[in-house]
């Protein structure tokens, strides 16, 4: 039976330092959670993030996920199943366990509630500038195998799928109920899919946005979402395969991008850990009024 959910139910993918994922959790109260630790993930560790945990958070089943694989699609589509199936949220959110939101549950219950039914996704159409030579269309054109944090290809041509429209797109993204939904269909009715995308170089920056663009499989999605992503990412130029930990001295571009004018705002944040970005959530906790949880809990509607 579902359950009410003020607006948004959030999925969160972690495998790591379980006293910022519990921090994170604790940021996101009153939304409900559905919590997925990777399968390598030592038992002690898992138990550290997962014991005594309140009722609003589910585990999902543990899947081994790893860089630049199709398991992390796996878990992420294991999260939208179980959302969709126990809460009556209007939005869905994918968040990794090193992420933070700059807004409290209100303000974020409010920027839904204003696009009830669309997502906030920047879904870009292949060949996409930003990746590449040749924008990424390598990706799908060829099988691919991640090996030890190492792309290996198969020179080997192949055709896409049937009715497909390749794009990409970060895995950070809040999906409206009926695009999460379109997904999840998507891998329960066209397998073809799936074992195409098994062997795609970083399935989950394409897999999604492509089922979502694709009118065949997400009729109408080209109206239905903002090309705005609520993620603000500390990129700081250099060449990385990740971004780099927050700190405090990264305090006056975060709180800038928060409010940046003439837009929406970005409501989340990344990368933060416990052990080089403690000060700056204390700073961020105190500016959005997060972490509230010790009292009753709160309301929030859309």
């Amino acid at each position: 039976m579902a359950t009410p959910s003020a607006a948004l139910a959030c999925i969160v993918l972690a495998h790591e330092d379980p006293v910022h994922v519990r921090r994170l959790i604790e940021s996101l109260d009153p939304f409900p959670v559905f919590l997925h630790c990777d399968a390598r993930t030592s038992e002690s560790v898992f138990r550290a993030m997962t014991d005594g945990l309140p009722d609003r958070v589910r585990l999902l089943p543990r899947i081994r996920t790893g860089w630049a694989k199709w398991e992390n699609v796996e878990a992420e589509v294991s999260g939208y199943r179980a959302a969709l199936a126990d809460t009556d949220a209007s939005h869905v959110a994918v968040l990794t366990g090193s992420d933070y939101p700059l807004a409290n549950a209100t303000e974020i219950a409010a920027l839904l509630a204003a696009h009830r039914e669309e997502s906030f996704v920047a879904v870009h159409p292949l060949p996409y500038e930003a990746w590449g030579r040749d924008g990424g269309r390598a990706r799908l054109r060829f099988p691919h195998w991640a090996w030890r944090k190492h792309m290996v290809r198969l020179p080997i041509p192949r055709r896409l799928p049937r009715g497909v429209v390749p794009a990409g797109g970060s895995q950070l993204k809040v999906l409206a109920r009926h695009h999460a939904a379109s997904v999840v269909d998507a891998v329960d009715r066209r397998p073809d899919l799936v074992r195409f995308w098994r062997r795609t170089w970083i399935a989950d920056e394409t897999f999604v946005p492509t089922v979502l663009r694709s009118p065949a499989l997400t009729p109408g999605f080209a109206e239905q979402h903002v090309p705005h992503a609520l993620w603000w990412i500390g990129w700081d130029g250099s060449a990385m395969k990740s971004p780099p930990w927050l700190t405090t001295a990264d305090a006056g571009r975060l709180l800038e991008r928060r409010t940046f004018p003439g837009g929406l705002p970005h409501v989340f944040a990344r990368k933060f850990s416990t052990e080089q970005s403690s000060d700056l959530l204390d700073v961020v906790d105190g500016a959005f009024e997060l972490r509230r949880s010790t009292g009753a809990p709160r309301e929030v509607t859309a």
